[in-house]
């Protein structure tokens, strides 16, 4: 069991921080970000919850640092997430690719690569996924949670295993094929995942056999989650 938390700055600033970030992960990983509080983090690291908030501003804050990713969630999905919900598929998988096909490729091979190689490690990447990214891939969606929670993973599946197929493994086609290939070849699966029926919930009866389309914002569809 771990000693109460030392009050002050007994530790060192780079090392406390470390601490901090260290169990953040761990937990983080274990919980989710909701089930989650700063003072469950300073314990664990055993040190002053006053020191959390020294060093970081917020959870949020916190979280972010705990998985830093090679780009802004917020930049590269912010055309995809504002795109209307009937195009949403093919945007996201467009900016998705020219992610991945950019610079940051090799830090997000590393990160996909540790994402499959370790447990903990997956387990925190999964909440940063959730929490930094689907919310935004759903923005504007209708739909119960539930109902969106599996949209969400739905997306992510179709998208991971692309990423995987053509940047980890190199498999061809998909390795040398051009983003337009691409898009025609997985972009009506991701939109299908999007906004199309899905066996044993709502929507298929809402969008069953014979619809033309699932209904849309313009609709009056109401609201899914909104970016985080």
């Amino acid at each position: 069991m771990k000693s109460s938390p030392a009050r002050g700055r007994r530790q060192g600033r780079s090392t406390s921080r470390e601490l901090i970030l260290a169990s953040a992960r761990k937990l983080f990983a274990e919980r989710g970000y909701a089930g989650t509080s700063l003072r469950e983090i300073a314990r664990d690291a055993a040190v002053d919850p006053a020191l959390v908030h020294h060093f970081f501003a917020g959870k949020d804050e916190l979280f972010n640092a705990c998985v830093e990713l090679p780009a802004d969630p917020g930049e590269v999905l912010g055309g995809a997430s504002t795109t209307p919900v009937a195009e949403r598929g093919e945007a996201l998988l467009r900016a998705v690719l020219t992610l991945w096909d950019s610079s940051a490729q090799p830090a997000l091979v590393a990160l996909l690569r540790s994402a499959t190689g370790s447990t903990p490690q997956s387990s925190l990447i999964r909440a940063v996924l959730f929490k930094r990214v689907l919310g935004r891939v759903l923005a504007g969606l209708p739909g119960e949670e539930a109902e969106l929670a599996l949209r969400g993973s739905l997306a992510a599946s179709t998208v991971m295993g692309l990423m995987m197929a053509r940047y980890l493994l190199r498999m061809e086609p998909l390795a040398s094929a051009t983003h337009n290939e691409l898009v025609a070849w997985f972009a009506p699966t991701l939109q299908k995942h999007l906004i199309g029926p899905l066996p044993g919930t709502s929507s298929e009866a809402a969008c069953g056999p014979g619809t033309a389309g699932a209904p849309t914002v313009e609709d009056g569809g109401g609201g899914g989650q909104q970016p985080g």
